[in-house]
């Protein structure tokens, strides 16, 4: 799946072109060899009229580095694609950001309501799945903490619990976009990702 340019964002040195020199120091090595990936088709770029100095379109970058399996500069991660799974059950976890990984999601994990805390002020994903049955600070703490964190404002919160829907929907109530219910399709936990990855948050 090919990978789009990321939009623009508050905060972020975002480029629409780059230079030869740039992609260089991006991928760490010397301008001509990106010159050379440019001539062997392994990078699209274009050249400028009259000096011939190569341009690279950021999209065109992005696919170069996810087809060699380089990791995307953090500067060019679009924010609405990062996401927190706070999940105790590791295997559960470990499941959850594998689906959303193959779909180009950032996923981070955290398997207790504490490491989602610190994780949350250091990351600030857009988008946290909440367990609410967590060791150490409940998942209903957790969506407290969001919600009165500043600098959190932006983070939309999916509920994945096998609670039953009352207190899935008493959640919701407190500061979530939504909730999962356990078990769940892939499909699924995609399609609400996806979903309100698209919406403000509280």
């Amino acid at each position: 799946m090919k990978i789009q340019s990321p939009g623009r964002t508050e905060g972020t040195a975002y480029r629409e072109v780059l230079t030869t020199t740039e992609v260089g120091k991006y991928c760490g090595v010397n301008f001509r060899t990106v010159i050379r990936w440019i001539e062997r088709g392994h990078l699209k770029a274009y050249r400028l009229p009259g000096r011939g100095d190569h341009r690279i379109e950021v999209a065109d970058f992005l696919n170069f580095l996810q087809s060699n399996q380089i990791p995307i500069p953090e500067e060019f991660q679009p924010r609405e694609r990062s996401v927190l799974i706070v999940e105790d059950c590791v295997e559960m976890a470990t499941a959850m950001k594998r689906v959303l990984a193959k779909e180009n999601y950032e996923v981070t994990l955290a398997h207790d309501g504490l490491q989602a805390g610190v994780l949350l002020a250091t990351k600030k994903p857009s988008i946290m799945t909440l367990d609410l049955c967590l060791p150490g600070l409940s998942g209903e703490k957790v969506i407290e903490f969001v919600r009165h964190t500043e600098g959190l404002e932006n983070t939309r919160i999916l509920i994945v619990s096998a609670l039953p829907v009352e207190d899935l929907e008493r959640a919701k109530q407190k500061g979530a976009q939504d909730y999962l219910q356990k078990p769940f399709l892939n499909e699924i936990l995609l399609e609400k990702v996806s979903i309100i990855a698209k919406v403000e948050a509280f």
